[in-house]
């Protein structure tokens, strides 16, 4: 018997192309679940721990190539599952912010205005659970491990007692926009969420699995391998931070992953809805506006405006002014405002604190105009995914989930050189208080933007390379074409099957006039071999 024949023979090579994806995304599974699961309070975990699930899953995505095409989108869901129950097995692990989501939903449930009082304001007291808030030891001070995610000390306002929560910045009123406020209601009535942050775990994980959908089913319609959708779902920043933290910003991502999708159809009204959705689930989206503005920009701005004014109405009737909430102190606290802050790290590195904003204030500026001339409407997410890294590379904000909003574009152009950048801003977000963060963070940050400028070099050289190969064989076409009307051989250039469909040999060159090439580049000729 042949060897081609048999059985065995033939099967073992098709098993050997599932074994390395599936070994990889089993190995990932463990690192996120190991990383979730211990102690944050241990220094090393979670830096360790992003960082090695990055590490494995880089090779796993490009693994995933191995696997049929027809079976890709499946694996691709399939792993989501996995590693979505995987960080779902431990509360949120390295941020409380879910437990501001929670707190707001429960004052809205009670009727009040989420932008009316502050968590520590006693006038509330009796909405507090116990899973959020306890009373501080009789010395006035707070277990560190007293709440999963993180404990804050602080005082009740108006009386002073000390008081525990797992909320952040307790004394300070909620910095989050109307959608998102309605998420937070929403999220809590549902059934079986009264108990702890697990209900927004899950919602970010319907969110993530909704993006997955979204993008498996772009990849089909333009006739893309549908293994490329992993670079979302399988992401260790979409695990951590969408899932197991539960952040918000992945409904923004969503909203303009919409958005971006629907103004590539023509449908800008239904784009501008999704926009101002996504800029009132989280304000960080509105950077990505100046590559949206390529097609009817006043009606898609008319109706972003409209959408976002309409969801914060209702919270403007009730609260008034405040519905600004903490965003100007935000703002202040986290450096964006002042002359030395943490922000703009590139840029302190070459100029004096005080020029660094007003500096990035400029550069982003002539992005936003370069971005929109130069938007293609062919490809309008090369130019989306651009404005949303550089602008996330001179801000340099040391939160990883901001990078959420840039992970659908970088899949839809295929610009997987900005994947340096959520890693970076994990690691400043882990290390930053160390002595030795501000220095790691100007390497990283360094290495990220070295990477996007070299692989976007490398990639404008091979565009003006095949843009010369397509003039030549052009021009060779043209002159082919002239010696033909003058009745003179074109030996130089064998001839080709559209210039003579028919398949049969004519009898001079002037018997057939030359047709255009259905290929614009044409064949290869002796001068321009490919």
């Amino acid at each position: 018997m042949s060897k081609t024949s048999d059985p065995a023979a033939v099967a073992k090579p098709a098993w050997r192309r599932w074994l390395l994806p599936m070994a990889l995304l089993l190995a990932l599974a463990a690192v996120v679940f190991f990383t979730v699961s211990q102690d944050a309070g241990h220094p090393w975990v979670s830096p360790v721990g992003t960082l090695a699930a990055w590490a494995v899953f880089v090779p796993a995505a490009l693994a995933v190539r191995r696997i049929p095409a027809r079976r890709a989108g499946a694996v691709v869901v399939l792993g989501s599952l996995l590693l979505g129950a995987a960080v779902l097995s431990a509360p949120p692990a390295t941020s409380n912010d879910a437990a501001r989501y929670a707190w707001d939903g429960i004052v809205q449930s009670a009727g009040v205005s989420p932008y009316r009082y502050v968590p520590a304001d006693q006038a509330l007291e009796q909405l507090r659970p116990q899973w959020l808030f306890q009373a501080a030891a009789p010395d006035g001070s707070c277990r560190a491990d007293l709440f999963p995610s993180g404990t804050e000390a602080t005082s009740n306002i108006p009386g002073g007692t000390p008081l525990c929560t797992a909320i952040n910045r307790p004394q300070v009123p909620t910095i989050y926009p109307a959608l998102a406020e309605i998420y937070f209601l929403a999220v809590r009535l549902l059934p079986g969420a009264g108990a702890n942050l697990l209900a927004f775990q899950l919602a970010g994980f319907a969110l993530s699995l909704a993006v997955t959908v979204l993008l498996l089913r772009f990849l089909a319609l333009t006739g893309r391998p549908a293994h490329q959708g992993v670079w979302w779902a399988w992401s260790p920043l979409v695990l951590f931070e969408a899932i197991n933290n539960a952040h918000v910003d992945v409904l923004g991502a969503a909203g303009v992953l919409v958005s971006v999708l629907l103004l590539s159809r023509g449908r800008v009204l239904g784009s501008g809805i999704a926009f101002g959705a996504a800029v009132a689930a989280k304000l960080i989206p509105a950077i990505a506006a100046p590559a949206l503005l390529y097609r009817r920009p006043l009606r898609f701005v008319l109706a972003a405006l409209t959408t976002f004014a309409a969801l914060y109405l209702p919270y403007l009737l009730v609260s008034g002014t405040a519905v600004i909430g903490f965003l100007p102190g935000y703002l202040a606290a986290e450096g964006y405002q002042g002359s030395n802050g943490p922000r703009f790290t590139l840029l302190h590195m070459v100029l004096p604190d005080s020029w660094a904003a007003p500096a990035a204030a400029l550069l982003l500026v002539g992005l936003s105009f370069y971005v929109g001339r130069r938007v293609d409407p062919i490809q309008p997410w090369d130019k989306q995914t651009l404005m949303v890294g550089g602008t996330l590379l001179v801000v340099s904000p040391s939160y990883p989930w901001y990078a959420l909003l840039l992970l659908p574009l970088v899949v839809l152009s295929r610009r997987y050189e900005y994947l340096s950048i959520p890693p970076v801003l994990a690691m400043m977000y882990f290390t930053g208080a160390e002595p030795y963060g501000q220095t790691a963070a100007r390497l990283g940050l360094l290495a990220a933007a070295f990477a996007i400028a070299i692989t976007g070099w490398h990639r404008s050289r091979q565009a003006q390379r095949s843009s010369r190969r397509a003039r030549q064989s052009g021009r060779h076409a043209a002159a082919s074409g002239l010696l033909a009307r003058a009745g003179q051989p074109a030996a130089a250039t064998p001839p080709t099957t559209p210039a003579n469909p028919t398949g049969t040999a004519s009898s001079s060159a002037a018997a057939t006039p030359p047709t255009t090439p259905a290929n614009p580049t044409g064949p290869a000729s002796s001068a321009a071999p490919q």
